[in-house]
């Protein structure tokens, strides 16, 4: 009979605790993270910018989106598992964001832009024969493609920068809209002059209820998931196109569309991938969008007892057309076989052409489907 030797059997648990415990702290994933990354990441880095801008470098893991009841186990999609085809991209080496002159976020980070919240709040997009109400603050010249199912959409927006007042905003972007107007889902994109600052920036938007009481812009509240550390939602963006010089047109390609296989939506600027809105996150737009609108939106508060000067587009109406007037390009939507497609049949829908206007230009083969928007607001033919 062979003894055996109590202290065996302590010996294997502590080579086991002690082998564990090495592949915890080894270079592999730890809760999805590498430990290396957390002790890389650890400071952040700041950027502080000429405009007044500060841009933090925060741990992608340590971004808004997270704190979202319905995102506390998900899993960050770096990249999207496929893109539509049919879209021409590209190459711009032209910097299209300041601070990117200043320096650069770290792999593993996003860069958070630091600026005083603008907190006027959005309205729906507004359609004819719909039973939507006239918002009277908000002004629309816009395009819409309604009755199919779309899975994304395509944009090359004219990049300006229009003068606003204090507590007023001009936008230019693409809406994608799913649901019932009590539950109205929205994704929304573009550039944004607000509250008389003197620069335009990148602004995202999301709401799953109409703007009642869910979603809010850029990284405001829990929502969109960042995964560029090269460009920040939020952000303003030069240079900006120049009136009546041709040679100083500025754009910036704007893409959103849904994933493949994750059913993310992506958001693509300049071919980078800025990140996504989790499906998880809407009702309606979980599953596709049955509306897209293009064009342009403005706040008129009437402070003044007329109709405000804040300017849509360029400031200029669509009539003065190229380097004068501002250009919405290859107006493109996502079928179901994820392929992008002009936009045809296009609702047009103004609020008060007097102001804003907008003119569909007939198509051309090197800017596909294209509309002029915009408009100086107040003038003696708009009081």
């Amino acid at each position: 009979m062979v003894t055996k030797n109590p202290w065996s059997n302590l010996s294997s648990w502590v080579f086991f605790l002690i082998c564990s415990f090495s592949y915890m702290l080894s270079p592999e994933l730890v809760n999805g993270r590498n430990v290396s990354d957390l002790i890389k990441h650890k400071k952040e880095h700041i950027i502080e910018v000429e405009d007044g801008d500060i841009i933090e470098c925060v741990d992608i893991y340590k971004q808004p989106a997270f704190t979202h009841p319905l995102l506390k186990y998900h899993k960050i999609q770096m990249r999207p598992s496929s893109n539509p085809s049919g879209i021409i991209r590209r190459n711009n080496t032209i910097p299209f964001q300041h601070w990117n002159m200043k320096g650069k976020c770290p792999k593993g980070t996003i860069p958070i832009v630091r600026t005083q919240a603008f907190n006027h709040k959005k309205a729906s997009p507004i359609l004819p024969n719909t039973s939507l109400a006239f918002t009277s603050s908000h002004e629309y010249a816009q395009v819409s493609a309604r009755g199919g199912e779309y899975f994304g959409a395509h944009a090359t927006f004219g990049l300006w920068n229009p003068r606003t007042n204090a507590g007023e905003f001009s936008i230019a972007q693409v809406w994608l809209v799913a649901g019932p107007e009590d539950d109205m889902n929205t994704i929304e994109a573009g550039w944004q002059a607000k509250d008389g600052e003197k620069e335009s920036r990148l602004f995202t938007y999301w709401t799953r209820d109409n703007y009642q009481h869910t979603g809010c812009y850029n990284l405001e509240c829990p929502g969109f998931v960042q995964t560029s550390h090269r460009f920040g939602v939020g952000s303003a963006m030069k240079p900006v196109s120049v009136y009546g010089d041709k040679g100083k047109q500025y754009e910036i390609d704007i893409d959103i569309h849904k994933d493949t296989k994750s059913g993310n939506w992506w958001l693509q600027v300049q071919g980078e991938n800025m990140g996504y809105w989790p499906s998880t996150i809407f009702t309606s737009l979980a599953k596709s969008s049955t509306l897209i609108n293009w064009g342009g939106e403005i706040v008129n508060l009437r402070s003044n007892g007329h109709h405000t000067n804040t300017q849509m587009g360029s400031g200029h109406f669509p009539n003065e057309g190229f380097s004068k007037a501002c250009r919405i390009r290859n107006l493109r939507y996502v079928d179901g076989l994820g392929v992008s497609r002009d936009a045809d049949e296009l609702i047009t829908y103004v609020t008060n052409p007097s102001c804003y206007d907008l003119h569909i230009e007939s198509k051309r083969n090197d800017f596909g489907v294209n509309l002029y928007f915009g408009g100086p607001g107040n003038s003696p033919q708009c009081p």
